[in-house]
């Protein structure tokens, strides 16, 4: 605890008990998460609860605390959506505040399953900039949302006719690993290195839905070795993973884009399993396209991790380690 404390006094109404029971989970575990995070003290009786600690960590306590409750009337919470709550409420408290006259837009992403409501002012930017260019870059560490806030928006895409089908691409490298060593055809050797994106297919639009659209050749899914000699017209292509590529693969991806088409790059340029020496083709790319029209780039911090907050702290812990 700081040595600076306020309390922050919070009634919820109606106190209805399943309600707060919801809220706190059980024995107050949902309680004890929040005070965790944001090293605050939470006393509870009833539907009276004290938030005690640093002064803003107990506004933001006082505030998570009330959100919940107004969930807890339409959800059964768990600990993962609690901690996915506190770390929007935690990106919102660190962004600048805004102006009097200014409104936070409200940017979602309507695919056929669920509303996605992008978390925290980098990943709005990022989904404006996947809207508005014909090429985007999102650049930074795991757990920031890159690769599935980018299906969401091709999935959209697909859903408005914008497009007619969509290309998921990913260089087939891994740490230590070789497509030769690996059981099965090429399809089946594949498919390990491309599982992210077809679990957000199968969140996004169903299991059955994809199968169907793979079959129709509406969603392809393929190594980026097999895109030489292609051209991509009125697609959307994704590359993921895209620090894995050698700078002649990254430009024979780019110049696969053809009319009408859309692409977004992401990667993670902490995290290169190249052969030692070769340079990424992604950190060669943000130099290179740093100031062409019609090319956005999109940077994540740690700050903007939303798994586990372990994994923030994680990749927090390596980015101080790597600037030593």
């Amino acid at each position: 605890m700081n040595a600076l404390q306020i309390s922050r006094d919070i009634v919820l109404e109606p106190a209805d008990n399943d309600r707060l029971a919801n809220l706190c989970g059980q024995f107050d575990e949902h309680l004890r998460q929040i005070e965790k995070r944001l090293d605050v003290e939470i006393a509870s009786r009833g539907n009276r609860f004290r938030v005690t600690g640093a002064p803003g960590a107990a506004e933001v306590g006082g505030d998570v605390i009330e959100s919940l409750f107004e969930l807890a009337a339409r959800e059964r919470l768990d600990p993962e959506r609690v901690h996915m709550h506190l770390q929007e409420s935690v990106m919102k408290d660190a962004e600048p505040k805004q102006v009097d006259g200014e409104h936070e837009e409200d940017i979602v992403v309507q695919t056929r399953r669920k509303l996605i409501r992008p978390r925290g002012k980098n990943q709005q930017n990022y989904i404006k900039s996947v809207r508005q260019h014909d090429l985007a870059f999102g650049i930074g560490p795991a757990g920031t949302g890159k690769t599935y806030l980018a299906v969401a928006a091709a999935v959209e895409a697909l859903d408005n006719e914008e497009i007619r089908r969509i290309v998921l691409v990913r260089p087939a490298v891994e740490a230590g690993e070789r497509l030769g060593f690996l059981p099965g055809d090429m399809s089946q050797k594949v498919d390990p290195y491309l599982r992210p994106m077809y679990d957000a297919l199968y969140d996004m639009v169903g299991v059955e839905s994809v199968m169907r659209l793979i079959e129709r050749n509406v969603i392809e899914v393929a190594p980026l070795a097999f895109m030489r000699g292609r051209s991509l017209n009125e697609a959307f292509v994704i590359l993921d993973e895209a620090q894995n590529t050698s700078v002649e693969q990254m430009k024979m991806f780019l110049t696969r884009i053809g009319f009408g088409s859309r692409a977004v790059v992401t990667g993670d340029i902490t995290q290169i399993d190249l052969p030692s020496g070769q340079q990424s083709g992604l950190k060669h790319a943000t130099r290179v396209l740093a100031d062409v029209r019609g090319v956005s780039f999109t940077y994540f911090s740690p700050r903007d991790v939303v798994r586990h907050e372990l994994v923030q702290r994680i990749v927090e812990a390596y980015e101080a380690d790597e600037n030593d």
